[in-house]
């Protein structure tokens, strides 16, 4: 932000160019950051929560439906903060659509891999873990 701001050298024919390409990237890091944690902290909570109400059953159930929800805050949240004011509706509805159908694609696509990793680390590890007394709140700094 602060090089965009210095005066360009008076030869150079390219800063309208500069300006346009990185002028956004401050929203995009803050898009990417607040849509990132919120996307994610909504996948891990679902998550969990589908475990238990499944009983660790219907993995891909709960991969998918987590990543339908949280996909969907992550791809919207990013989008308007990013883009909003810069693209038209159309377009920002376009950009949303297709980001968040390849995301959830690319999930269901990988479910077969998922089960395969799952299940070699419960093997391995021993381990099959349920959330059952988790505090979920992201804003606590310490355990109870």
């Amino acid at each position: 932000m602060v090089v965009q701001k210095l005066p360009a050298s008076p030869d150079w024919p390219g800063q309208e160019a500069y300006n346009a390409i990185l002028g956004l990237t401050p929203r995009i890091m803050i898009a990417s950051l607040i849509a990132y944690c919120a996307g994610e902290f909504s996948n891990s909570y679902l998550l969990a929560k589908l475990k238990l109400k499944t009983k660790g059953k219907f993995l891909w159930l709960r991969t998918i439906s987590s990543t339908l929800v949280g996909q969907g805050i992550d791809t919207l949240l990013f989008v308007f903060i990013a883009f909003y004011g810069v693209f038209e509706a159309d377009v920002l509805k376009a950009i949303i659509i297709s980001n968040y159908v390849f995301k959830v694609g690319i999930e269901v696509l990988f479910t077969p891999l998922t089960y395969l990793i799952v299940n070699r680390l419960k093997r391995a590890e021993h381990e099959d873990f349920y959330d059952n007394k988790t505090d979920f709140n992201p804003f606590q700094l310490e355990g109870r």
